[in-house]
């Protein structure tokens, strides 16, 4: 699933590979999915984009926001989005297929949920993707110390548990429960563990771990449990994930365990994030 990490790193392999690529055929609705959204109806998308020229992307919390001139391509958490060079095999399913004067294609397809939308800039009105454009990134400045304090010292957030305040409510965009097993893990903090217990150095600890963890996770390439634009694992191994689940934890041998919470899967070290 798209979160910070692989954003960031599609977007700029986005950048790279197809920056200046002039769109040639657009293909969307192919393959009916019904939770696949769109903005509005996917049979205006040719319209919208052929001829247009790839003029940028970036990183949007879970969403990757592709620029073609005056048309934003927006794809969000749960699609996988693939660049083919000319002459691969297009998958049979499909979304979204982007077809380039070159020959090259990029796709996109739905796993269990996704939106690939399509819009002019500026009339895009979907309140997770506004939210994503007007929050700071944790690894940009803006995202400071204080920045941090305001928001864990709200009312409602110290009600919380750490998952729930790190990964619902859209408090930080794009920071889902992927992410969230090894920032916790790095700061020696337990993800059902209330906010409102934390001590100030406990609060520091994790403010940390959130800005270093992200920024690892980036620069090795997103993570290892999740597939680039090419169709490749990320490069930054995991320590709290589906693939480390009943091994020894890397700091002191404890096995990690997987436990059920709040709709999904926590992993911890029972040793090294005590409730």
């Amino acid at each position: 699933m798209i979160e910070i990490p692989e954003s960031l790193v599609i977007a700029q392999q986005v950048q790279r590979t197809l920056g200046g690529k002039r769109i040639a055929g657009v293909i969307a609705g192919h393959s009916p999915h019904k939770n696949a959204w769109f903005a509005g109806d996917p049979g205006n998308y040719p319209g919208l984009l052929s001829g247009k020229q790839i003029s940028g992307a970036k990183g949007l919390g879970s969403m990757v926001e592709i620029h073609a001139q005056s048309t934003i391509l927006l794809v969000g958490d749960g699609i996988n989005l693939r660049y083919h060079p000319q002459g691969e095999r297009i998958p049979n399913r499909h979304q979204l297929l982007v077809t380039f004067e070159d020959g090259d294609s990029l796709s996109a397809t739905v796993q269990m949920y996704g939106g690939v939308w399509c819009f002019a800039k500026g009339t895009f009105e979907n309140p997770y993707y506004l939210t994503a454009t007007q929050s700071p990134s944790p690894l940009l400045e803006e995202f400071s110390h204080t920045f941090f304090q305001e928001k864990i010292q709200d009312p409602a957030a110290q009600k919380l548990s750490l998952k729930g305040f790190l990964a619902t409510g859209q408090r930080i965009p794009g920071l889902g429960n992927g992410v969230l097993q090894d920032i916790l893990f790095q700061a020696r903090l337990h993800p059902r563990r209330k906010v409102s217990s934390l001590s100030p150095e406990e609060t520091n600890r994790l403010f940390s771990s959130l800005k270093n963890t992200l920024e690892q996770m980036v620069q090795m390439g997103g993570r290892d449990t999740e597939k680039d634009l090419f169709g490749k694992p990320g490069g930054y191994p995991t320590k709290m994930s589906k693939k480390t689940v009943g091994t020894p934890c890397p700091e002191c041998g404890e096995t990690i365990v997987k436990e059920s919470y709040m709709g999904g899967s926590v992993y911890f070290c029972p040793s090294c994030q005590k409730r």
